[in-house]
């Protein structure tokens, strides 16, 4: 446990790093305070595999509806010869993701709020520390924005596989220049499968519409003024 608390504790000693956060749509909020948890897509929606969602889907999970986004189309030359398109969307799909900065993950509001503007989307802000103890042996770190499409493949100075995710216990120990060797380098942070008792980590929620959000989490509402639209 010492070296466990060791390696969390260097990865958020800044102050930029003391929390992690999760993108969703407004929409899915309600389902996630009933179930007080995050899943995985495939947890959601196991059916096909590996397949590419071309859009985004609402699925009926535990009686409630929750919106799944869509893969981006990453080309076929940014996958790494030991693994298959395929087989790295099923990967993706298997974890939920967290974003190691404010700064990342607001990027990833600004994106999605360009490409569908009439949608509400929310950031909800995690406890770093005690998200990484209690799920430390599902935690994985990944130097690469993994779901991206990059606009210039060729340029690319990596290649996309499920080698890519570092576990939580390996880090510092493995320099294979694929994955992170130091906490400046950690782009995403994934947990397989599933975060539950969410309300134990949560610390804020940001949204980019005035809008409501559920009753639960009103006192932790805060509104993300510059994404306002």
């Amino acid at each position: 446990m010492e070296n466990n608390e060791h390696t969390i504790a260097t990865i958020t000693k800044s102050k930029n790093r003391k929390s992690l956060f999760h993108f969703t749509r407004v929409r899915n909020l309600q389902a996630i305070v009933q179930l007080d948890a995050l899943f995985s897509s495939y947890k959601i929606n196991p059916k096909s595999p590996g397949k590419r969602r071309e859009e985004a889907q609402e699925i009926n999970y535990s009686e409630h509806a929750i919106t799944i986004n869509a893969h981006l189309r990453i080309p076929e030359r940014m996958i790494d010869p030991s693994s298959t398109l395929e087989q790295f969307r099923a990967c993706l799909d298997r974890h939920v993701f967290f974003w190691p900065t404010l700064k990342d993950c607001q990027k990833m509001m600004d994106t999605y709020s360009r490409r569908e503007p009439d949608e509400a989307f929310a950031v909800l802000e995690f406890d770093a520390t005690s998200l990484l103890i209690n799920h430390y042996s599902a935690v994985k770190l990944s130097k690469y924005d993994s779901g991206s499409s990059p606009r210039f493949p060729n340029n690319c100075s990596y290649r996309k596989s499920p080698d890519m995710f570092l576990p939580l216990r390996s880090f510092r120990t493995v320099t294979n220049g694929t994955v992170p060797t130091k906490v400046s380098e950690i782009k995403e942070v994934l947990i397989f499968d599933q975060v539950h008792n969410v309300s134990q980590y949560l610390q804020a929620v940001y949204v980019n519409k005035c809008i409501e959000i559920p009753e639960q989490w009103r006192e932790l509402k805060k509104l993300w003024s510059d994404l306002q639209v």
